[in-house]
């Protein structure tokens, strides 16, 4: 028996012959006005419209190249926050190697963490009928990718878990790794941790702060409401943050840069004011030739290889007939000991405590 219900299970997307006949017209005629052609009066263009909204009718932009090969595109999408990230394009390389010896397409976007542009590159997808999609969503209302799964699309999320249970996901132990990351810091000595990370909206995010959290109280270090620095969503703010964090007389002796731009916002305001082996640093993801640096990253890394690997075997298990109940896969992280993360709060400074 499938381990989906009736109502979860994938139903097949209306086609222009329905349109057609709900609105009364030919098929020729749902076609010129979805493709936007004329010679069609307002009064039957309103009546296809009208039809197609009622069906949840999506126009097919790949429907010629599929004559006389089947229905599937040999194609999937995959969205990803920003495609030139290193994480992300690290994630996108594996998931493109997967697809490849299956014999099939991945087509990349951005959505640039914007709920608007992640809508309009997912129609761009789907229009073209993607066999299936892997999606770092934006946000917490996922009702749209539901339904396109329900509709037939497999749908796999990739670093941030889905608001609903129905979804596939891969994601990291983000707590965990924050948590180590701290803990880290204050075997050395400190006890003036900053955090700095993204979005408070992105889950990650979140997970990586409450692990921070964690990490405080584990060591018995108070939280220190100013040594906290949010919603930085580029290196340019991180670097800002951290600057300001050092030009105080009482300045942090660590910092902790939860997201791999922000980390690199931090080493810049770092090394500008000459405080690069003074001041003891960590960051959440590596960095490209992170251990050529002086002194080199320590860094709590991720496995964005192993998760796109992995995403995209539930994705093709998926598209070959896989209907068990979603999976949650938690990739672990690790701790990279390279130098900055070990250097010793100098208890001597006053700018200590």
């Amino acid at each position: 028996m499938s381990a989906l219900s009736e109502s979860q299970a994938p139903r097949r997307g209306a086609t222009m012959r329905d349109v057609a006949a709900l609105a009364r017209v030919s098929i020729k005629t749902v076609s010129r006005v979805v493709r936007g052609e004329g010679g069609v009066s307002p009064e039957l263009a309103a009546r296809v419209t009208d039809a197609a909204t009622m069906l949840d009718y999506r126009h097919n932009l790949a429907a010629s190249t599929l004559r006389g090969h089947g229905q599937k595109t040999a194609a999937i999408g995959l969205v990803l926050m920003d495609v030139a990230n290193p994480y992300a394009s690290a994630l996108h390389r594996a998931v493109e190697d997967f697809a490849h010896s299956r014999g099939t397409l991945v087509f990349a976007v951005s959505s640039d963490e914007n709920p608007a542009r992640q809508r309009e590159v997912l129609d761009a997808l789907l229009s073209r009928r993607v066999d299936g999609l892997i999606v770092m969503p934006v946000g917490t209302d996922h009702g749209s990718l539901l339904h396109e799964q329900r509709r037939g699309t497999p749908v796999v999320f990739v670093d941030r878990m889905p608001a609903t249970t129905e979804i596939d996901s891969v994601t990291v132990d983000n707590r965990t790794g924050s948590r180590l990351a701290v803990e880290h810091l204050a075997a050395a000595g400190h006890r003036r941790i900053a955090y700095l990370g993204d979005l408070h909206t992105i889950w990650t995010a979140a997970e990586r702060y409450a692990g921070y959290i964690e990490g405080l109280a584990h060591t018995g270090i108070p939280l220190d409401p100013e040594l906290i620095c949010a919603d930085l969503h580029s290196a340019a703010a991180a670097e800002a943050a951290a600057g300001a964090l050092l030009d105080r007389p009482d300045r942090p002796t660590a910092l902790f840069g939860a997201q791999n731009l922000v980390t690199v916002g931090v080493l810049q305001a770092i090394r500008k004011r000459g405080l690069q082996n003074r001041i003891a640093v960590v960051g959440f993801d590596d960095l490209p030739l992170a251990e050529l640096l002086q002194p080199a990253l320590t860094a709590i890394t991720q496995d964005p290889a192993t998760i796109g690997r992995v995403a995209a075997e539930i994705l093709f298990a998926r598209l070959d007939g896989d209907d068990s109940l979603p999976r949650h896969e938690v990739i672990p992280t690790r701790l990279l000991v390279r130098g900055s993360g070990e250097i010793s709060a100098d208890l001597r400074s006053p700018h200590s405590q």
